[in-house]
């Protein structure tokens, strides 16, 4: 699908830079209002710097990831995807 990542980076704290297969390239960003629930353990550093990609997907360990598609349409239109 156009929106596979395969690239993802740590570019900051909480922020990602990704490629897609068609090329695009964007960052992704969280703010620390998002960080609840399933992704409350990406605020230890140690957990957000084992991103990797599963599947197409930007993934961590203990199944959290985010859905490319959405991520996809975001850093399409804005260049961004800021998770709030």
């Amino acid at each position: 699908m156009k929106w596979d990542v395969i690239d993802v980076k740590k570019i900051a704290p909480l922020a990602l830079q990704v490629r897609f297969v068609d090329g695009t390239v964007g960052k992704v960003k969280f703010e620390n209002s998002h960080l609840t629930g399933v992704f409350e353990v990406l605020k230890n550093p140690a957990t957000f710097d084992q991103v990797h990609i599963d599947n197409g997907a930007v993934a961590w360990p203990g199944d959290i990831d985010l859905a490319p598609d959405a991520m996809y349409a975001q850093i399409k239109s804005q260049g961004e995807w800021v998770l709030r």
